[in-house]
């Protein structure tokens, strides 16, 4: 499939390092046990994000020195190829030169300023013009993303119910991290100590793709809902794509009822195609959101998100109107530069390429677990595709589908293919991402490991079994 070019704005000046073969070896984590047991008298549980501890898997995380184009460096001295990408945001690959080449110039001028600067005003632009918002305010995380477009939500409907669903994650905000009860739709509770009952008691969670609970929560406490939030194509418990014409109807139905339709494409926006997932749906079914989130690949890299949507809803945040709204360092101009030189370089070639390399990568792991007798699914949505190893089911449309795979098949699969040089994301319920810098070399390295990773993943299948 060959690397991105010149005509994809992705130029291939970095070499791809000469990894270890993908047979059978002991991968010494040493370097990374060390650092791991400093992390712990420092940071609780050794990380500064769950899923990095390797909870979900066992064993030793991996400590990073150095990533570059599709490949992760480790403090052993291993590379791996990467398949996360920052969870995300790496759309180009790590280390982009014309990337790093702006951003080093940019530091040149200072790295924050705490006034309005160019950059941000050119990184709104470029959001504006591939979306359906009319105007975006910058934050620093995906979380404040959110967490700000409810406030603005409740603000301008004058409610207070946020309707959500189970299985989608919206960043660490009180109102939002709750999970489900049981029954059709319930009152949430919350999904981790520390958040009181009360932060939670105004928000509803539904099955995700399921019309006939968005219907009965909305006829019964239409009135009171001041918006729906959800995924447009959720990651977060694995991939699971919206039914076909399930976001329309979510706009149609909070619509109707004067609810406000919040979109988030953290994850997806700017990752599925160069409109996100809006521009896989909505462009073409001739809807739109209300409010969007955005994150993850806008920031290149850096911390910074986004949330937009309607001029006259955006109108209500201060200084323009009475929600109030603030960050020291949105619009930071070292991140915004980051965000607006790789949107600039996300050209058609490079989305084409990207989903080539997902296309190629996603059948050669469907093979290699058909030829081990594995049970598994394969999703897509766009480029992101995620494997569940989930026996009897056809298809995951929830997160009750999701939550049945077993999750002892994916550990045996992941420390194989780590132990073989590729790093998947640590956990069952994560998207697995692939980016420009994703050559024929690389993919090669993936799939000349995937046998060894099924038959591990099959003697674990026979283990599970009673």
């Amino acid at each position: 499939m060959g690397t991105v070019g010149e005509n994809g704005g992705v130029p291939d000046t970095t070499t791809s390092p000469d990894p270890a073969p993908t047979g059978a070896t002991t991968r010494s984590s040493t370097a990374s046990a060390e650092w791991f047991e400093r992390a712990h008298r420092v940071t609780p549980g050794g990380v500064n994000s769950p899923v990095r501890a390797f909870n979900a898997v066992g064993g030793t995380p991996r400590f990073m020195v150095s990533g570059r184009g599709a490949w992760l460096t480790d403090v052993d001295g291993h590379d791996y190829v990467d398949l996360i990408c920052s969870w995300g945001p790496m759309l180009l690959g790590h280390a982009h030169p014309e990337v790093q080449a702006a951003v080093q110039d940019a530091v040149t001028r200072g790295t924050s300023y705490g006034t309005p600067s160019r950059s941000e005003v050119e990184l709104a632009e470029e959001i504006v013009a591939r979306t359906p918002v009319d105007q975006v305010r910058l934050v620093s995380s995906g979380t404040e993303a959110t967490m700000s477009a409810i406030r603005l939500a409740r603000g301008f409907t004058g409610r207070d119910v946020v309707v959500k669903f189970a299985g989608c994650y919206h960043g660490h905000v009180d109102s939002l991290l709750a999970e489900a009860g049981s029954g059709l739709a319930t009152h949430a509770v919350a999904g981790t100590p520390g958040v009181p009952a009360a932060s939670v008691e105004a928000t509803l969670v539904l099955p995700y793709n399921d019309r006939a609970a968005v219907e009965r929560v909305f006829a019964e406490r239409g009135s009171e809902i001041a918006c729906l939030v959800t995924e447009a194509s959720p990651g977060n418990m694995g991939v699971v794509p919206p039914e076909p014409g399930f976001n329309q109807f979510l706009a149609e139905t909070c619509a109707r009822h004067g609810a406000l339709f919040v979109s988030d494409e953290v994850m997806t926006g700017f990752r599925v195609s160069r409109q996100g997932q809006w521009g896989l749906d909505g462009a073409h079914e001739g809807w739109r959101p209300d409010l969007m989130t955005f994150g993850k690949v806008m920031g290149g890299g850096f911390p910074a998100a986004a949330f937009g949507g309607r001029a006259d809803v955006m109108g209500m945040l201060s200084p323009q109107g009475p929600v109030y709204q603030a960050g020291t360092l949105s619009g930071n101009p070292i991140a915004t530069t980051a965000g607006l030189t790789t949107l600039r370089l996300a050209t058609d070639e490079v989305y084409a390429h990207v989903d080539a390399a997902a296309t190629t990568l996603s059948t050669a792991v469907g093979e290699a677990l058909d030829r081990a007798g594995v049970p598994h699914l394969v999703q897509h949505d766009g480029s992101m595709f995620s494997v569940f190893f989930a026996p009897r089911v056809d298809r995951v449309v929830d997160f009750a589908g999701a939550s049945s795979q077993d999750t002892s098949v994916f550990r045996a699969f992941f420390h194989a293919m780590l132990d073989r040089g590729v790093y998947l994301p640590p956990s069952a319920f994560e998207s697995w991402f692939l980016s420009a810098a994703h050559d024929d070399h690389a993919l090669q390295h993936v799939i000349d490991a995937l046998p060894a990773a099924a038959e591990a993943a099959a003697q674990a299948c026979e283990g599970a079994r009673p």
